[in-house]
């Protein structure tokens, strides 16, 4: 009876102690979701959250701010700052996955993949376009598609969901690599909306490369399919197959793409409201599995973006470039080890910091 007296004295004290070591970080994650809208600074926010207050990135418990530099030029690229996030190094223009003396880097994808994780990348651009190839690959150039393309399939990366169909046609008119075989062999291959929902929902589909279309996908005011959102469910439905966890890089290519051209608050707007729908079945997966840390954030701010007033004070978006500025771009986070995130970090801090958790988890 004593020692259910002292036991009872003292789970209070266990269980904030519980606490205090989540909140401390000291729980590594058991799956990891990294969301990036691509050249979405402050400005593209503004204008999501002028249409939507009720966003799902305000669900998230940290927020922070990085420093998009590369390792010799302040204003960078896509590149750079993906292939920074992914590996915990600075490089430069060109450069993925590989640090700037060229030597390839590991990413936290792969460190994920080594330690029997699911993994994943989805894009709304060409599957082998600068950000997602920085997850998986080892080019200095990211002019070399059909090499990143290779390295993806040979990793391989479990799920592959974006555009890029035209790379199946290059490799069945001159299949000189073998690929079509080896994709044949390792994956579930579907180009429609319903053959995603088709091997999404079958138990047994633990690979797949899903390609609608032949370059970078429609926007979406237009109506893209299928959409962030469902290429977000279709992957963690398959990733959550894998008993040891997952990695899951969900990209948002609209936000750079149109923000090169100048176009108008309308467009940019529906790409970060999509984007913020594709975060929110992040956070759906992680209110039901909270040993999941979700991380949204950006490579770089595109168009160096002012959001003025007219006489009578309505917003008026105007454009300072058709290029990439050198402006922060916000963090958000939640999650084991989330915390780590708050601030201003570096973007090679940020990927050393994912590297950390990630490698930390399988001790």
């Amino acid at each position: 009876m004593n020692h259910l007296r002292t036991l009872l004295y003292l789970l209070p004290t266990v269980l904030m102690l519980s606490a205090c070591s989540q909140e401390n970080g000291t729980d590594e994650p058991a799956n990891v979701i990294i969301f990036i809208a691509d050249g979405a600074g402050l400005a593209q926010w503004t204008l999501a959250h002028f249409a939507n207050e009720n966003l799902a990135v305000r669900q998230m418990t940290v927020t922070g701010l990085v420093d998009t530099r590369g390792s010799n030029h302040e204003v960078s690229g896509s590149a750079p700052t993906a292939t920074a996030l992914a590996t915990g190094v600075r490089s430069v223009m060109g450069a993925i996955g590989v640090g700037p003396d060229s030597l390839p880097r590991e990413s936290v994808l792969e460190v994920a993949h080594r330690q029997g994780w699911g993994t994943g990348l989805i894009t709304t651009t060409t599957i082998t376009d600068a950000t997602p190839a920085s997850f998986a690959t080892h080019v200095p150039s990211r002019t070399q598609r059909l090499e990143i393309f290779k390295q993806m399939i040979n990793l391989p990366v479990h799920v592959l969901l974006g555009g890029g169909s035209r790379m199946i046609q290059i490799i069945e008119a001159q299949d000189s690599l073998g690929l079509e075989s080896i994709i044949r062999d390792r994956y579930n291959y579907v180009e429609t909306l319903t053959g995603l929902k088709l091997h999404s929902q079958d138990s047994t589909t633990s690979n797949i490369l899903g390609l609608f279309s032949p370059g970078e996908m429609a926007m979406a005011i237009r109506g893209r399919s299928p959409n962030l959102v469902e290429m977000t469910k279709a992957g963690i439905d398959i990733l959550q197959r894998y008993p040891k966890g997952f990695f899951l890089l969900v990209e948002n290519e609209g936000s750079d793409t149109y923000a090169h051209r100048n176009l108008d608050r309308e467009v940019l707007t529906a790409e970060m409201l999509e984007f913020d729908e594709a975060v929110a079945v992040g956070l759906s997966f992680h209110q039901q599995h909270p040993e999941t840390l979700v991380v949204v954030t950006s490579d770089h701010e595109t168009g160096g973006i002012t959001l003025r007033g007219d006489e009578e004070r309505n917003l008026i978006l105007e454009y300072a470039t058709t290029s990439h500025t050198a402006a922060l771009v916000p963090l958000f986070a939640i999650g084991p080890g989330a915390e780590k995130l708050s601030g201003i970090h570096r973007n090679d801090e940020v990927g050393r910091i994912l590297l950390d958790l990630i490698d930390g988890s399988s001790n």
